[in-house]
C-alpha cells in the first residue's frame, strides 16, 4: 500500500474526512514519527509495532565492481519491530 493508497482507503472509510484532510492527517503522523526518531525518542505503537534509530558502526566493504576496500562511516538508521498483534494478523493459516 503506498501513501496515497492509504489516504484513498481513509476517505472511503470516514465520511466526514476529505483527500485534503486525510492527506494532513497522514502526513502530519509520518512528520510525527520522523520527528521523534530524529530526536532520539523510540516510537510505539500498541498492536502494530516500533520504531527505533539503531547506531551502525563503521566498517570496511569491498566494491562489488572493481573489489576495492571502501570505508562506510558509523551512521543510524531507522528500524522497525512489529508487534505481536500484527505478527499473528499477518501468520494466520
Amino acid at each position: 500500500m503506498t501513501k496515497s493508497e492509504l489516504i484513498e482507503q481513509l476517505t472511503s472509510d470516514n465520511e466526514v474526512l476529505n483527500k485534503r484532510e486525510a492527506e494532513m492527517i497522514v502526513n502530519s503522523i509520518f512528520d510525527s514519527i520522523g520527528q521523534a526518531l530524529v530526536e532520539g525518542d523510540r516510537v510505539e505503537i500498541r498492536g502494530f509495532g516500533s520504531f527505533t534509530v539503531r547506531e551502525r558502526d563503521a566498517r570496511e566493504a569491498r566494491n562489488p565492481k572493481s573489489g576495492d576496500i571502501v570505508r562506510i562511516t558509523a551512521k543510524k538508521t531507522p528500524f522497525f519491530k512489529t508487534g505481536k498483534e500484527l505478527r499473528e494478523r499477518v501468520n494466520v493459516p
